[in-house]
């Protein structure tokens, strides 16, 4: 079997994947294990934030969230087995832009990262927003500056200090958001077993004679946000000590255990509460699902775990927009000097933690529907392209084209792009018309940088380990 020299000038071949994992000055640190990263994905997505979104999608599905989970899971299962397959071209950090970039072509793996960096950016920012709404429904007296304030200064001292530490700290909170999680399911179940409202198990939250298709896209649509987790994973490629192997079982094992977990506890929210227009509070059904359940004492206790989902997803939402940050600057598709340096000290883009802290600010001035309106678009966009990378990679690089290469790097990824497409179309105008600003916005400034595309785009570099496909 022939051999293909590796970035670091070493032959790979089948049995061996050259990829340098040692530290040198400048470069991101290699100190996350497979469980750091598995953390890491569920913290971004966190678990709580399943309690969320219930109200909104119970109301827009007309009591079908189960089934809207189910649908946009099977979604991301298509687009996870194609960032499965980048990460072992591309260990490297920057995720969807990397895999355009590398795959594709350079100036539209930069639009591509630009809106991604949409969704990295203002994530934070609804983090914190978040965070003073449910804070501020238990202490009304202190001022909603305050949370907004003390949520992003605790997320960005954590990953100042650096990776590892933010990542250990996220195995606590995980840990502490799925026993809330759980105590909510076991009184839910308590309640239904009792008859509370009239409840009774049922297959009605996956399917009724009333399901409609285009209410059901909707929900997905809007539901895609709670598995963005795997995505946040594949930006730290650069810092697990095994990318190739511990990325793609990170992705799979965190979109499983998440899937499992968001429909189960949907499933008996909405047995319980087959109808959520009888509660006060659509938007906030779920701190009034724990008062019923558990009284005003669990109610407490549901609010401050859902604080220690905003700070593990805080934590890893800022940790995740400024390594792409990082990996835009050290391709020079942002300017270098600021965003592509990192502390040789500590392994951490410092410049960028703070940038992004800085946009977080914003939540002082932003409302949650006007910042999470933008999310979605450029999430979609992102999850398009890594699915017609696959397809790239198989025209471009892969000399050996048998049926399981076809299906592999053709068939599922092609599956990706239309359900990925169709999802996108079921935004919102709102949604829409905010992104394609955005969009457009990237495209003039990379115009201005390339002088009318005649500078030569950042520097391409072919899949490191080709040889194990050839």
């Amino acid at each position: 079997m022939s051999t293909l020299p590796t970035r670091s000038g070493v032959a790979a071949g089948d049995d061996q994947i050259a990829h340098a994992v040692t530290h040198e000055p400048g470069q991101l640190k290699r100190t996350l294990k497979l469980r750091h990263l598995v953390f890491i994905g569920l913290a971004y997505m966190a678990p709580l934030a399943v309690f969320d979104m219930f109200g909104i999608v119970a109301d827009e599905t007309g009591g079908h969230v189960p089934l809207a989970y189910l649908v946009v899971m099977v979604a991301v299962l298509f687009t996870a087995f194609s960032y499965s397959r980048m990460v072992r071209f591309f260990p490297i950090a920057g995720s969807a832009y990397t895999y355009a970039k590398e795959a594709i072509n350079a100036h539209l793996g930069f639009l591509v990262g630009w809106a991604a960096t949409l969704d990295y950016l203002l994530l934070p920012m609804i983090n914190a927003i978040l965070s003073a709404i449910y804070m501020g429904a238990v202490f009304p007296e202190v001022p909603f500056w305050v949370w907004v304030l003390l949520t992003i200064a605790i997320c960005t001292v954590l990953n100042l200090v650096g990776v590892k530490l933010a990542a250990s700290m996220n195995i606590l909170l995980v840990g502490i958001q799925l026993v809330v999680a759980v105590v909510f399911v076991v009184l839910t179940i308590v309640n239904i077993n009792n008859g509370a409202n009239g409840a009774e198990f049922t297959m009605t939250p996956f399917f009724s004679s009333d399901v409609q298709a285009a209410a059901i896209t909707a929900g997905a649509a809007i539901l895609a946000l709670s598995f963005l987790g795997f995505d946040a994973v594949s930006t730290l490629a650069e810092e697990a000590e095994k990318p190739e192997r511990d990325i793609p079982r990170a992705i799979f094992i965190i979109i499983a255990v998440a899937g499992a977990f968001f429909i189960t506890v949907t499933y008996v929210m909405q047995v319980l509460f087959p109808d959520v227009s009888l509660l006060g509070d659509i938007v906030g059904a779920s701190p009034e699902m724990a008062k019923y359940i558990g009284g005003a004492a669990f109610q407490a206790i549901f609010v401050g775990g859902y604080m220690m989902a905003v700070l593990g997803c805080g934590i890893t939402q800022q940790m995740s927009a400024a390594r792409l940050l990082y990996a835009m600057g050290r391709d020079g598709a942002l300017p270098k000097k600021l965003f592509g340096r990192i502390n040789p000290r500590t392994g951490v883009p410092v410049a960028n933690v703070v940038i992004v802290a800085l946009i977080a600010l914003t939540g002082l001035f932003v409302d949650l529907d006007q910042a999470a309106s933008m999310i979605n678009f450029g999430a979609f966009i992102a999850f398009t392209f890594v699915n017609l990378s696959v397809i790239f990679v198989f025209f471009r690089f892969l000399k050996r084209r048998g049926p399981g290469a076809w299906l592999g790097f053709v068939v599922v990824p092609a599956i990706g792009v239309v359900i990925n497409v169709w999802l996108w179309l079921s935004l919102d105008t709102v949604s829409m018309i905010i992104g394609f600003c955005w969009l457009a916005l990237g495209v003039v400034y990379l115009v201005i940088k390339t002088r009318g595309f005649q500078a030569p785009a950042p520097d391409l570099t072919g899949p490191i380990n080709i040889s194990m496909y050839e």
